[in-house]
């Protein structure tokens, strides 16, 4: 009933002010504020925390950060969920993609990362870290050629990306 009640109140003040030609001010969505505080956490490298606020929203963004606190703290299977809700709503979601290609990865899932990141490529040809992480599969399943087909674009897309340096020695190496 208090809800009904807040709701009403909410639109006859809508109404008055409309009436009087004021306008309110919109308010903040909370959402949005707890997205911001948790992707703060996260970026202070506070990934427990962070999880604890992106587990309490809902949608596509929260989830693909959810997944990457959990990928920071190391619980890889934990990460897939969100990672893979985030990817159903928003296929080539910035912060799952990486998020569910580390995931498997590290449970060494390879086949289901060359899928999942191929999956990921066909919907955004340019996404950087489904190369990086279909070509640690590759690396995995030792698979050389497809592994630094998948490197040398990523190199092309993300020339200074944190991993940049080492995927550059290491192709270095092979030649």
């Amino acid at each position: 009933m208090s809800g009904l009640r807040a709701a009403f109140t909410a639109a006859l003040a809508l109404l008055l002010a409309c009436r009087t030609g004021e306008t309110a001010p919109p308010a903040p969505p909370a959402a949005a504020a707890n997205l911001e505080s948790g992707i703060a956490l996260y970026n202070q490298g506070k990934y427990a925390e962070a999880e604890g606020v992106f587990r309490s929203l809902s949608g596509a963004d929260p989830s693909g950060w959810l997944a990457a606190s959990l990928v920071k703290q190391k619980r890889f299977a934990d990460a897939e969920p969100p990672a893979r809700a985030a990817l159903k709503a928003s296929p080539s979601h910035e912060r799952a993609v990486p998020a569910l290609g580390e995931a498997l990865v590290a449970q060494k899932r390879l086949d289901d990362a060359v899928a999942m990141m191929s999956a990921v490529i066909k919907v955004k040809a340019d996404s950087a870290y489904a190369y990086f992480w279909r070509g640690q599969a590759y690396y995995g399943k030792k698979q050389p050629d497809k592994m630094v087909g998948d490197f040398e674009t990523f190199l092309k897309l993300a020339p200074k990306a944190p991993e940049a340096p080492t995927i550059r020695q290491l192709l270095a190496s092979l030649r």
